[in-house]
């Protein structure tokens, strides 16, 4: 199904009216944690406080423990996949992603393992030291498994250390385990084997119809949870070249008859659900809600996917994400109304949150009181005082 959709009904504010919705981060949102990763299949988790958060977004009951307690019981995993950089991703779709993507990581990988000296023999050698290290549910922090492999005569710092842990994420006998806390009080990871957190999985990587078939579910799940989008778009998010995406939209033809469309705008083609293309062409109105007119504040994450799942389309933002300030200020989004608005960070002390929010603009007394509504459902998440420096 091809619609045009280039003309003056399409504005960038139907777009974010989409994406919003797809991404649970509008209503009707998930109902748990794994719920959100089961719809968006991958989610950045480079930092994991604020990765937390980008999930309870879209759960509007979820706390900050109700996260940590997913990603403990292994419901969510988090791990190196796709470009490759932290990612939540659901237990259950983990094994075929990993199939699917782990050669091409190692590929990439291939001129960091020459530069630390990482070899087949010595990445086998490893791999087995840290399979043995986690076993029978002995999950480990990154510290332990640095004194395991320094002990083992590997680098137990550097880049050595850390490739040597990336390279058995990839090969499928790391993942994260339980996360614990430091006596200071944050949150850190541990690891796990594998095969005892993703049981069933196939180690071997995926070839001929299997792995057709996942570039099939693949295709349907990004565009499902993020059109209106395009091929480069998915492309660039999952790592994949744009001919196995496009291998992947005619097997998800096959998989799933009817459940993608096609929209010409801004002379791209753009892929979505087809619920969405009356909205996106005009032609069936855009559903405004209740509370049309009244705007919203978002505070994101910069890795969140309503930034870091589209490239060729990021513009519709409306401003560039990620940024690095020079000035050591916040780096994270605030969003009005689905643009780009503002930055922000959270900061701890006294037993308490304070939010330095930095606008692009003085906000409007409406704005300000959408800001505090948003400041106040941090603090519900977080389950402490939270207020704005």
């Amino acid at each position: 199904m091809t619609a045009l959709a280039d003309g003056p009904g399409v504005t960038a504010e139907t777009i974010h009216s989409i994406r919003l919705r797809r991404q649970q981060l509008r209503p009707p949102c998930a109902e748990s944690p794994g719920e959100v990763v089961r719809n968006l299949l991958a989610v950045q988790s480079q930092e994991f406080p604020y990765a937390r958060w980008t999930l309870a977004q879209r759960t509007p009951a979820s706390t900050s423990p109700d996260v940590e307690q997913a990603v403990a019981e292994g419901s969510i995993l988090r791990t190196h996949i796709l470009r490759p950089t932290w990612h939540f991703v659901h237990r259950d779709d983990l094994g075929w992603l990993m199939g699917l993507s782990a050669d091409r990581l190692h590929q990439g990988n291939k001129g960091m393992y020459r530069q630390t000296g990482i070899d087949e023999d010595s990445a086998g050698r490893s791999g087995l030291i840290l399979a043995a290290a986690v076993a029978d549910g002995a999950h480990k922090t990154r510290e332990e498994l640095a004194e395991v492999l320094g002990q083992a005569g590997f680098p137990s710092k550097g880049l050595g250390f850390i490739y040597h842990l990336m390279h058995a994420e990839i090969s499928r006998i790391l993942v994260s385990g339980s996360p614990i806390r430091s006596p200071g009080g944050a949150l850190k990871q541990t690891y796990a084997l594998f095969e005892e957190r993703v049981p069933g999985f196939v180690r071997t990587p995926l070839t001929g119809e299997d792995r057709e078939e996942a570039l099939g579910k693949l295709a349907l799940r990004y565009f499902g949870s993020r059109g209106p989008a395009t091929i480069k778009d998915c492309a660039v998010w999952s790592g994949l070249t744009m001919k196995d995406v496009k291998l992947g939209l005619q097997v998800a033809g096959t998989l799933s008859p009817g459940a993608l469309a096609t929209v010409s705008l801004d002379g791209l083609e753009f892929y979505l659900n087809p619920e969405d293309v009356g909205v996106l062409t005009n032609a069936g109105g855009l559903s405004r809600p209740h509370d049309a007119g009244v705007p919203r504040i978002d505070l994101i994450q910069c890795y969140d996917e309503y930034v870091m799942g589209y490239s060729q389309s990021r513009h519709y933002l409306g401003g560039t994400a990620p940024y690095f300030p020079e000035d050591n200020g916040p780096i994270h989004v605030v969003l009005l109304d689905g643009r780009l608005a503002g930055w922000w960070r959270h900061g701890f002390s006294g037993g308490a949150c304070q939010l330095d929010v930095r606008m692009n603009r003085p906000a409007s007394p409406a704005e300000q009181m959408a800001l505090d509504a948003e400041v106040e459902r941090y603090g519900r998440f977080l389950g402490m005082e939270t207020r704005l420096l």
